[in-house]
């Protein structure tokens, strides 16, 4: 099976099964969306999502997020990993949003990147999500999921897995494809026990066929 085979059978199962595919974190506005997706980082949407309510009640809009400390976004974040470190940045990106972009959220990854705690990844979700472009945000599920299922081969950063899927598809799709690629490996495809025998894109699967030649090896023997 070629490259461009695998992709065309996956992207055409999660389009006929999958149509809607979108973020599990819960925002109102790209504001609310990056303060998520900060936060997510070596962290479940779940818990993100039972932190946000009252944290966004508190800091309503940047300039809110602004004025305050670190120490005070801590006691509203503190049950996420890395609640120190992530408070710190939540404070100086909402600063930096203020003295800059006059507290609205930048719609480019080149903009965004230069906001603290906010890395490529993070940047494409808020281009791709809150404003509608074609963007592949690239986290641990769909760096993992990509090379399980033989969509990359041999990447070695996420920059590598990013610039093969967007080389493959559809631009139209990309901001869904990032989703179905998450949610695949969140439910599905999961890292140490992938459901396999019921994955609707097993006959596409670089890891499933493998397996099942393996196995079909072994009886033979």
């Amino acid at each position: 099976m070629t490259v461009k085979e695998r992709f065309a059978g996956i992207i055409g199962w999660f389009s006929e099964n999958m149509p809607v595919a979108e973020t599990e974190l819960h925002y109102r506005t790209p504001y609310e969306l990056l303060v998520a997706v900060m936060l997510s980082a070596q962290c479940t949407d779940k818990r993100v999502n039972m932190v946000t309510p009252a944290l966004f009640e508190r800091f309503p809009t940047p300039r809110h997020l602004a004025d305050t400390t670190p120490d005070e976004v801590f006691e509203y974040v503190r049950s996420v990993s890395y609640p120190n470190s992530k408070a710190e940045h939540l404070v100086a990106m909402a600063r930096r949003l203020e003295e800059v972009y006059g507290g609205r959220v930048p719609d480019t990854v080149e903009e965004l990147v230069t906001l603290q705690g906010v890395g490529r990844k993070t940047a494409n979700v808020i281009v791709s999500v809150a404003y509608g472009k074609p963007a592949m945000a690239v986290d641990t599920h769909v760096f993992r999921v990509a090379e399980r299922i033989g969509l990359t081969t041999g990447s070695k950063n996420p920059l590598q897995t990013e610039r093969a899927l967007v080389a493959h598809i559809p631009r139209e799709l990309l901001g869904t494809a990032h989703h179905w690629l998450i949610l695949h490996g969140r439910y599905v495809c999961t890292a140490r026990a992938p459901k396999c025998e019921t994955c609707g894109i097993a006959p596409w699967c670089r890891h499933r066929q493998r397996e099942l030649k393996k196995a079909e090896g072994k009886k033979q023997a």
